[in-house]
């Protein structure tokens, strides 16, 4: 009786004490549906967003100048004159705020807001295959690992490029023989580098791989670094030269702004070099005076300003403290799965814990990603350590996993 007592007192004592209030809309349906993502948030384990986002400020200004009444669309290149009602300004401030963390000079410099990673990367890799192509006036091959994210061999569909998917090591890097053995060197090389891999977290060795294309001199390479969540907390940890290019010579980068960052809808950067836009395809449109060689049209206005605000109302100082939080309660997670024997990995650098999966009820509750690895004993379930995800959530996690029973082997 007391190993369900326990769990359930705890549980009631956590759901009064992040319980909100929801102000009402006049609609039912949607008061409904605020009261339940307020219900969730605390317990929004396995993805990676941060619910602490300090946006709150934000808002309050955007509503007192009736800004929702504006449209503010940052079509054309942030680096040139923009036309009326643009935020470009600002979202030229991010990108040269941004780009020294990433180990870019300002003087070299080109980037965007973006709207999503994926948005990012399809850039990184539309930029790539113009760089080498009008470079060799070949098509390039993209390599990327099995457990990178799914939108980069998703993009190269979209964009019909060739891909070599490189086979893995158990934690989820990229295997440096792997990729030597599936190099074609009649044709220039796109690698995307995975900078925190989709379920275990895993990090690409840049200089082990580097090292690959070192041994074969005659073939081009362009290399994208896919650093989603990672991107944003590693440059404010003791790891920042994972993503500095002074460090590791990366061509462009791609971070979320709405993982470590905490925006509330999904954007990132996209960071590159002023050579390597030079050397994108040209398209002058004179509807809108400028030369359009980014992928999309439109841009979100508004997205730079939230980035913008976070620069001024948290800014590195505050990001390095969040990164530590982060750091330091994934070990604690780690710790703790270990207390309970419940069997538990973890990538360096990362922060994303991965471990045997719970029960159905557990995975529910918790809004648990899951996976399945036999190499790891088959049924598996992730936990992102996010800001939000606190030493308090963490006790309330522990005590409902030990009196739990995993999920059976399928």
């Amino acid at each position: 009786m007391k190993n369900i007592i326990f769990p359930l007192i705890a549980m009631l004592w956590w759901a009064g004490a992040s319980a909100q209030s929801v102000v009402s809309s006049g609609f039912p349906e949607l008061d409904e549906w605020t009261g339940q993502c307020l219900a969730d948030r605390p317990y929004a384990l396995g993805y990676p967003g941060n619910y602490d986002g300090n946006l709150d400020g934000f808002y309050k200004w955007y509503t007192a100048n009736n800004l929702g009444d504006v449209l503010i669309n940052n079509a054309g290149d942030p680096f040139e004159k923009s036309g009326a009602l643009s935020s470009a300004k600002f979202e030229r401030d991010v990108i040269e705020y941004f780009a020294p963390l990433y180990g870019f000079d300002t003087s070299d410099l080109w980037g965007i807001v973006t709207m999503s990673g994926t948005d990012g990367n399809n850039h990184g890799i539309y930029f790539g295959v113009n760089y080498l192509k009008n470079k060799t006036g070949k098509m390039p091959v993209v390599y990327v690992s099995d457990e990178a994210h799914y939108s980069n061999y998703r993009l190269c569909d979209v964009q019909n490029l060739d891909v070599k998917l490189v086979k893995s090591d158990d934690m989820g890097r990229m295997i440096p023989g792997e990729l030597e053995k599936s190099l074609d060197p009649t044709r220039p090389a796109l690698i995307i580098y995975a900078m925190g891999s989709t379920f275990k977290g895993a990090v690409d060795d840049q200089k082990a791989l580097q090292e690959v294309f070192d041994r074969h001199p005659e073939i081009p390479v362009y290399r994208h670094v896919d650093a989603a969540l990672f991107g944003g907390y590693l440059p404010f940890t003791e790891y920042r030269n994972l993503v500095n290019r002074k460090e590791m010579a990366f061509e462009s980068i791609s971070i979320s702004g709405h993982k470590f960052f905490g925006i509330d809808s999904p954007c990132g950067l996209f960071i590159t070099t002023r050579n390597i836009y030079d050397n994108q395809n040209s398209f002058d449109v004179p509807y809108l005076n400028a030369n359009m060689r980014m992928i999309n049209c439109s841009r979100s206005g508004t997205d730079p300003l939230k980035f913008w605000w976070l620069t001024k109302t948290i800014g590195v100082d505050g990001w390095t403290k969040q990164a530590k939080a982060m750091m330091d309660n994934t070990q604690y997670l780690m710790s703790e799965l270990r207390r309970i024997d419940w069997p538990c990995w973890n990538n360096t650098y990362s922060n994303t814990v991965f471990f045997r999966r719970p029960s159905d009820q557990i995975v529910t509750r918790y809004n648990l990603a899951n996976s399945h690895d036999e190499r790891f004993g088959g049924n598996l379930s992730h936990i992102v350590v996010m800001q939000h995800v606190t030493r308090e959530m963490i006790d309330h996690f522990i005590s409902d996993l030990k009196n739990d029973e995993p999920c059976e082997r399928k």
